[in-house]
């Protein structure tokens, strides 16, 4: 099969998204299909050979965070000539609707269009606004996948209809086979914690999890906080005082750094305050055989069944964080009872399973193109969607 995989967010600035379109693409790939990814990207960036740029791009704030778009004449020119060169079968196409390259492919392409919605909100002003600009574009998509059931609720509730639910995907094994670094890992004395994502977006929660290191120390006065991501970690610490010694710094680092940094802790700590559909960090922890302390967002909650492979907080409180990270080091074999959970739950994500049930909707939207599917996915097709 041909796939063309359109991500809206720049590959020079990689997150969540990002990814999950880079995994699935190589997974593909390596089951023998044609995939080309259509993406911004800005001169000079490493990307992948199947990736095909439409060039840089420009931070605008959608969802709650600050993200990377590309727009514009170019763009679209850009885009038509993928398409044509392409000659897919399907076009996959993740959050189409976020003010990007794939809003373009949505119109342009001619081909059937499955499109991914990965945000959750609550309620969205932009969505309610811009309802009435993307109208004709829902009808471009044959078929629709959110990634978790806060992301289905989403689409239902601003732009109707319906979608299955396809979790992100995690290459499990290769957690699950990473190498401890002896410099991160932990003692009963001095147990390290980890945080990993960027420390100047506010709801990824840094902040809640600094707030909760001096009651965490009062117990564990050789704790170890070991802090992944880019920005401005003094600023993060400034009020800590003597505290702020139990605070490392790493910077950006790498895929295989962070499959380490996971195998190498005692618990990975997600304080997130909101706007998490998911939660794929979760996972990938989880399968590098670490405890997951997290808010207790319905997202997290849905991944860590319900407490049953982590250990859940309230979300936004220092004090409930610093409660369960206390619980989590006190009671080994509760962290062994909820590791051995999450070692059996995290099957459900691997690439081998997600990318099959994303194959499955490939074939229905090319094979029913002019008859109705059956089941469930008759919802998420719109009548008389065109092949």
């Amino acid at each position: 099969m041909r796939v063309g995989l359109v991500c809206p967010y720049s590959f020079d600035a990689p997150g969540g998204v990002q990814f999950h379109i880079r995994d699935l693409a190589e997974h593909l790939i390596g089951l023998g299909h044609h995939v080309s990814v259509l993406a911004p990207a800005d001169e000079g960036t490493q990307v992948p050979d199947y990736l095909v740029s439409v060039g840089g791009a420009v931070p605008v704030r959608y969802n709650g965070s600050v993200a990377r778009l590309s727009f514009g004449p170019a763009v679209s020119a850009r885009t038509a000539r993928w398409l044509a060169a392409g000659r897919f079968d399907v076009v996959h196409i993740h959050e189409p609707f976020a003010p990007s390259v794939g809003m373009i492919a949505l119109r342009r392409a001619e081909v059937p269009v499955v499109a991914t919605f990965h945000s959750a909100q609550e309620r969205s002003r932009a969505l309610q606004v811009a309802y009435p600009l993307v109208r004709p574009g829902l009808e471009q998509i044959s078929a629709r996948i959110a990634v978790s059931e806060d992301a289905r609720r989403t689409v239902v509730e601003h732009l109707g209809g319906d979608a299955v639910v396809i979790p992100n995907g995690v290459n499990t094994g290769y957690f699950a086979d990473a190498v401890p670094n002896p410099a991160w890992q932990g003692t009963a004395d001095r147990p390290t914690l980890a945080f990993l994502g960027r420390l100047d977006e506010p709801r990824k929660g840094l902040h809640v999890l600094m707030d909760a290191v001096p009651q965490i120390r009062a117990h564990h006065p050789g704790l170890r906080v070991l802090v992944a991501g880019r920005g401005d970690l003094a600023a993060a610490t400034a009020h800590l005082g003597e505290h702020a010694v139990a605070v490392e710094g790493l910077g950006g680092i790498t895929d295989a750094e962070k499959a380490a940094l996971f195998a190498s802790v005692d618990g990975y700590v997600a304080p997130q305050t909101g706007g998490e559909s998911f939660g794929i960090v979760l996972v990938e922890a989880m399968s590098a055989g670490t405890s997951v302390i997290a808010s207790d967002l319905n997202a997290f909650r849905r991944v860590l069944d319900d407490g049953g492979s982590g250990f859940l907080f309230s979300t936004g409180d220092p004090a409930s964080l610093a409660q369960t990270v206390l619980r989590t080091l006190g009671d080994p074999a509760e962290r062994r009872r909820r590791r051995e959970h999450a070692d059996a739950a995290v099957r459900r994500f691997d690439w081998s399973q997600v990318a099959t049930r994303i194959l499955d909707v490939y074939a229905m939207v090319t094979a029913h193109s002019t008859e109705q599917p059956p089941g469930l996915l008759r919802r998420l097709f719109r009548p008389g969607s065109r092949p």
